[in-house]
């Protein structure tokens, strides 16, 4: 392949705003490994600047006017940053060229053969088994994605030497039409970042000028069984038609006499993640890549960062013996049993919803407590009503007050909304006890705990399986935390 060369050359200065990031860190790794001086800033620290900086990136924590290098060529900022912030004026100010994450990455598309992603559930795992499957092909992928990989390091970037970028394409803000894929994947859509696009229309027409920004002659790969994404089949194929793309649609009833050997290979649960592999599976097909490189990849795959991650085990003791009536033998005082704990970063009712099944259908015996930190007020608002009923298959739920998220959660725009400031975790809380109460026994979900204080999240599990009347029998039970704010970083106190 040859070399990618940058609009800006390499041994120039990158400064990036907002590099803690899941995308501005991808990004700021690519241009580390092409010889970059790369530096950047965020508000925290976190396991991401941390790393960041190991690998060579010069970390600022807290935004000055002084972090951006006097030599800086280039300054990309990350969505969530403002344009009052101070990095972002004073690099207006020197009249630094300055692009967006989305717009920087979009620069990027059009030097890669680029495979793109997209979708508004699933992009991570698809991407990350697409990368495999090309990996495994020989195909030698560079590779920026959504979330940790164990199989790039523990991180989200993979530089290869062969000509194709696979890319995770976030619709928020708009941020995928800045990207040239000459193949792209698109999963599903839904009612997902109504604080950007208002209403499931306009993400519908998002998706579809993000169809147009296909190649001329490229390939698009698209769920059939997505009623939102099947709806606009012949517009679609207008579009196909115009620029000779190649449509493949994928779906439990295209292959069926796959589903029973990829169910059987897959070590992640749920039918979302059978149906997010027969997108990789189609693509692969059309790029003839053999069916064993496919089957492979996909059998070694045990999950990604915070996607279903397996963290390690509650330690609870006397769990076995809790029941106040029944004599404990002194012996049996002392024994320990395990509760095991998982990340997952679902944040929609849609995915919660999934998640959720798909642990049930794996443990159908095992009993779910599910910690939930809701993500954004304005989500939780306009989707109040779907989120009341996303918890049925959970068992216990435990609801943790909302992650507010800078950029998008402000003080003037929840002042604009009424709805929104009047929405939270305890009225969530009491509308799903009022929901369960109208279904009497036609859900799982018997105890709703709302929590204002995450640091008696410990105690609160500990109460709730220990108590007599608890509803946690079974000493193998599953924790799942829950969100796409810091709530990940709780779990390291569950399982010390």
């Amino acid at each position: 392949m040859e070399t990618i060369i940058y609009p800006y050359p390499p041994n120039n200065e990158v400064h990036f705003i907002g590099i803690g990031g899941i995308g501005t860190s991808a990004l700021a790794r690519w241009f580390l490994t092409h010889n970059y001086k790369v530096s950047g800033s965020d508000s925290e620290s976190s396991l991401i600047t941390n790393a960041l900086k190991k690998e060579g990136v010069n970390i600022f924590i807290g935004h000055r006017a002084k972090n951006i290098p006097q030599k800086t060529e280039l300054v990309i900022y990350s969505a969530a940053i403002p344009t009052e912030n101070i990095e972002f004026k004073k690099a207006n100010s020197l009249r630094i060229p300055m692009k967006s994450y989305a717009e920087a990455l979009g620069d990027l598309t059009k030097q890669y053969k680029t495979i793109a992603v997209s979708g508004s559930h699933g992009k991570s795992t698809t991407t990350a088994l697409l990368s495999l499957v090309l990996i495994k092909a020989g195909f030698d992928p560079t590779v920026i994605i959504g979330t940790k990989l164990k199989e790039f390091g523990d991180s989200n970037f993979r530089e290869g030497k062969g000509q194709n970028l696979i890319l995770e394409a976030d619709e928020y803000n708009g941020s995928f039409l800045n990207y040239s894929p000459f193949a792209a994947i698109i999963t599903n859509i839904d009612r997902e970042h109504l604080d950007y696009y208002k209403n499931l229309t306009a993400v519908k027409k998002a998706f579809l000028k993000f169809i147009d920004n296909i190649r001329q002659g490229g390939i698009l790969v698209v769920n059939k069984d997505d009623k939102n994404l099947f709806s606009l089949k012949s517009r679609i194929q207008k579009i196909a038609k115009k620029k000779k793309i190649k449509i493949f649609w994928y779906g439990f009833r295209v292959v069926p006499r796959l589903i029973p050997h990829i169910s059987a290979l897959l070590k992640i649960p749920g039918e979302h993640n059978l149906s997010n592999t027969l997108a990789v599976y189609a693509l692969a097909k059309v790029l003839k890549i053999k069916e064993k490189d496919v089957f492979e990849a996909i059998s070694n795959y045990s999950g990604a960062w915070r996607r279903m991650e397996y963290r390690g085990e509650l330690r609870i003791e006397n769990l076995e013996y809790r029941k106040k009536k029944i004599k404990t033998p002194p012996s049996i005082l002392n024994s320990k049993s395990s509760i095991l704990v998982y990340d997952d970063y679902a944040h929609h009712p849609t995915e919660i919803k999934a998640t959720l099944a798909g642990i049930a259908q794996k443990w159908p015996k095992t009993p779910i407590i599910c910690v939930f930190q809701p993500h954004q007020a304005k989500r939780l608002a306009i989707l109040f009503k779907e989120f009341i009923s996303a918890f049925n298959n959970a068992d216990t739920l435990i609801l943790l007050d909302i992650f507010k998220v800078k950029g998008r959660d402000s003080s003037a725009s929840l002042r604009a909304s009424a709805s929104t400031r009047d929405v939270n975790s305890q009225k969530l809380a009491e509308s799903i006890k009022k929901h369960i109460a109208k279904l009497n026994h036609d859900t799982k979900l018997k105890n709703i705990i709302y929590l204002p204080y995450h640091e008696k999240l410990l105690k609160t599990i500990k109460n709730i399986i220990l108590n007599p009347q608890s509803s946690i029998l079974n000493p193998s039970a599953i924790i799942i935390m829950m969100g796409a704010g810091d709530i990940y970083k709780m779990t390291d106190k569950l399982i010390k």
